[in-house]
């Protein structure tokens, strides 16, 4: 009885063992897939999307439009009432498709409400802060009046 039981324990113990490697190897082609895509990505993110300075206009998919800040590179699109919003990460886009408020900035000249979905954004600092402008005219405004 002993015996049948060891047995039984080491078909189990080397089934399991068996099933792991052949799980462990899956999970290595999977991942050096992931990171030949990634590098890719990167790539051409990289030839895409210049650095921007402070001051200049940036592209609203560059923006998390949740945290107010320029990113860098491309963000998750969201499209919410047939316009496309922009966050970095699941959380954000939960957000922008339940609140408005994320969806909305408030132009620093007008004191307007501005969507953020046809915003003219611009680079605040190179710490990443953004602001969100009516249109151009408002913004070149805000040069005017000294506030950058």
């Amino acid at each position: 009885m002993i015996t049948k039981m060891f047995f039984s324990k080491m078909a189990v113990l080397s089934f399991l063992t068996l099933a792991a490697c052949k799980n462990g190897e899956e999970n290595k082609e999977t991942a050096a897939e992931v990171t030949a895509i990634e590098a890719v990505d990167e790539v051409n993110i990289k030839q895409k999307v210049r650095e921007y300075k402070a001051g200049e206009q940036v592209p609203n998919e560059l923006v998390c439009m949740v945290n107010n800040a320029y990113m860098g590179k491309p963000q998750i699109p969201v499209e919410v009432s047939g316009k496309t919003y922009y966050g970095c990460c699941n959380m954000c886009v939960s957000t922008l498709n339940e609140k408005e408020s994320a969806r909305s900035g408030i132009d620093p000249v007008t004191g307007g409400k501005v969507d953020k979905s046809n915003a003219f954004i611009v680079l605040l600092s190179q710490k990443g802060n953004v602001a969100y402008f009516e249109s151009e005219t408002t913004y070149k405004k805000f040069l005017e009046n000294g506030k950058y």
